[in-house]
Formats: structure tokens, sequence, C-alpha cells
């Protein structure tokens, strides 16, 4: 438990430091050393857990913990390049959570059977999530600064934003990566899930189907029609919640309730 604790330290520690700089205007880079430790600790409960397992654990609880891994070191190299720290407020949190909930309860008995075709489409899953539950986050960033500058409420933490041209820039790049990311995990599903469409599996591919279409018709919504600023956090949210429904959604009922493979 000592590395999970440091992790989870180590990630409140960045959130303050961030949290300082937003309420000060400025943004400081103190938090990024900070943030890569925390990934760096978090990163390594799971190795450490995989040398138990002999194999990978891609069970509920430790998919959700990954995912976390992959925001949060996403989010500090953003952040390393100049851009959209207060992702990190949000972000670092909710890394800290999934990594409490794998400590606490995520540890399976054995390791999940999968050769490298199915890891392959496992990882490339977890990284189409991660990207896109970030892409979620700025929706909601952009969102918020949209209603406060229609508003004419000029709050401090508006200064930690990037302009909002930039954050919408950075919101459809940030869709147009995971919805690569998405496209690739639901061929190599196709070409390596032996029975794609087996009853436990029909809920995951057709959720997962949905939103790769409401992802794909924001991004042509985008180039044809210029869709931006609600219309864009709406189709954001719509279909990220899609997605979680399809894996993580999937997975607790299979592995939670009714103590099944997911």
């Amino acid at each position: 438990m000592l590395m999970p604790a440091i992790a989870i330290v180590l990630y409140l520690a960045a959130t303050a430091l961030l949290w300082r700089g937003a309420a000060a205007g400025s943004q400081g880079r103190g938090w990024i050393p900070v943030s890569l430790l925390a990934v760096l600790f978090h990163a390594e409960t799971h190795v450490e857990a995989w040398r138990l397992l002999q194999g990978p654990d891609m069970h509920f609880f430790a998919a959700l913990s990954l995912t976390g891994i992959g925001m949060a070191a996403l989010t500090a190299a953003f952040g390393a390049s100049g851009r959209m720290p207060a992702l990190g407020i949000v972000v670092f949190p909710l890394a800290a959570l999934s990594l409490l909930g794998y400590a606490a309860y995520g540890h399976a008995d054995t390791a999940s059977t999968l050769d490298w075709r199915l890891q392959l489409h496992a990882w490339l899953a977890l990284l189409a999530y991660a990207t896109l539950a970030l892409a979620a986050v700025l929706a909601l960033f952009l969102m918020l600064q949209e209603r406060a500058l229609r508003r004419r409420e000029f709050h401090r933490w508006l200064a930690a934003l990037p302009p909002l041209t930039e954050l919408e820039s950075l919101l459809f790049r940030s869709i147009a990566v995971g919805f690569a990311l998405l496209t690739a995990t639901l061929l190599t599903g196709v070409l390596f899930v032996e029975n794609l469409f087996a009853q436990h599996l029909v809920h995951k591919t057709v959720l997962s189907l949905l939103s790769w279409l409401a992802f794909g018709a924001l991004l042509l919504g985008r180039w044809r029609h210029g869709w931006r600023g609600a219309t864009a956090v709406r189709w954001t949210l719509g279909a990220m919640a899609l997605l979680v429904l399809a894996f993580f959604g999937s997975k607790f009922v299979l592995e939670l309730v009714l103590q099944r493979p997911g």
C-alpha cells in the first residue's frame, strides 16, 4: 500500500499547487515534476501487481486505474508544453480516486487471459478512453468558460484557461486523436475478438459503435458546418457517456454484479 499512498499524496499535492496558481492568476511549473512522480508511482503499483499475477490485470478497478494513469500522463504532457495546466485540477483527483479504488478493491486473483492481439485491443481501448475522457473534461471547461463570459462573470479562475478559440481547438484536436484510437480499437476488435457479438459483448459493441458514430459526426460537423460552443459540448459529453456505458458500465455489471469475467 506504500506506493499507492505516495502516488495519491503526490496527485493531491500537484492539484493543490495548480489550485493555488489558478487562485493567484498565475501558472507556475512546480506541479509538473510532482505530477510526473505521481504517474510513475501509480504505474509502478500496477507493474508490481502484474509481477505477482504473472500477467496483466484488466479487471474493472484495474482498467479504471489504468485510464486514470493515461489521463494524468496526458495532462502532465499538456501542461509541460504550456497547454491547459488547469486540466490537472480535475484530472489528478480523478486519477487519485481511481488508484484508491484499485488499491482497496481492485486486485484480481488471476491475470487476464489475453494473448498479444487481445492485449493490443485492450491497450488501444484504454488509450482511447483516456484521450476522450480528457476531451470531455475540456468540453466542461469550455461550457463553464462560455457561461461565465456570457454572464460577464470574470472570475479569477478564468485566467488559468486559454482563450476560448484555443480551448476549442485543443478540444477538437483531442477528439480527433481519441477518435483515431477508438477506430483502431474497433478494428482490432473485429479482427481479433473471435465472437464479437457474443451475448455479453453485444451491448458493449453497439454502445461503442454509437459513440464512434457520435464522435465522427461531431468531427464532420466541425469540418463541414463549423460546429462549436454548446453544440460541441453536447455532442462530446453525449458520445463520452455512451463510451463509459460501453466499457465501464458493462464491466461493472458483469464483474461486480454478476460475478462473471468482463
